[in-house]
């Protein structure tokens, strides 16, 4: 394999965004096989079992299959924009910001975008449950009228902004209506920021024998 880590990616996916993201903040160079849901390759269902999105292979045969654990790993080798530089207390916000992402608002989520598979509440039910998360961040952004969600770039904004994307282009007009105004500032910004922008380039499908692409910043 090559000398450089290997991302099996879905660039629509929120978790491959996320790691995607990390990535390309650390500077690091990453090789990546982007691929089609519908039709895993071998190589990556090899490494993976579980076979979700994204999963990295380090240079050592190291596999990491979590989104999270990925984005940590990349800014634990080179951190050039200090987004780890957390105070314990930010840390522990960290984390549990984290987990109601992942668990709680990505559940919500999931119905909001894909209503019609759970025919049991109106969209309406689901959107305003994943809201409840939509609110909290509001909060932290207009705690200090900050401009991320602990006042600097940090990995939090990295982690969650991608989860937030894909709710609000669910129904772009109710996102837009909903009294969020300063997490609607803080993604327009992260939409046009340079990390982003690269992040979501369109890419080739990968066919076996055929060459990966580089993420990295031009």
């Amino acid at each position: 394999m090559s000398q450089l880590p290997l991302l099996y990616n879905f660039r629509r996916c929120p978790y491959a965004m996320r790691a995607r993201l990390a990535i390309l903040a650390s500077g690091i160079a990453v090789q990546v096989r982007e691929i089609e849901l519908k039709d895993k390759p071998a190589a990556m269902l090899a490494l993976s079992p579980k076979a979700t999105v994204p999963v990295l292979q380090l240079a050592d045969g190291t596999v990491l299959e979590e989104s999270a654990d990925i984005a940590l790993w990349a800014l634990q080798q080179q951190d050039p924009h200090q987004l780890l530089q957390l105070t314990a207390t930010e840390q522990t916000w960290l984390q549990q910001l984290l987990a109601q992402n992942d668990n709680e608002f990505k559940y919500w989520l999931d119905r909001y975008k894909y209503f019609d598979r759970f025919p049991e509440q109106p969209q309406s039910h689901y959107w305003q449950q994943a809201l409840v998360f939509l609110e909290k961040l509001e909060q932290q952004l207009a705690s200090h009228e900050q401009v991320y969600l602990l006042g600097r770039i940090t990995l939090a904004d990295l982690l969650v902004m991608p989860f937030v994307r894909q709710c609000a282009f669910v129904e772009q007009p109710r996102f837009a209506a909903a009294k969020l105004p300063y997490l609607q500032r803080w993604l327009a910004a992260w939409l046009q920021h340079p990390w982003f922008v690269c992040a979501m380039q369109k890419r080739p499908i990968w066919q076996l024998g055929a060459e990966e692409y580089c993420l990295q910043l031009p």
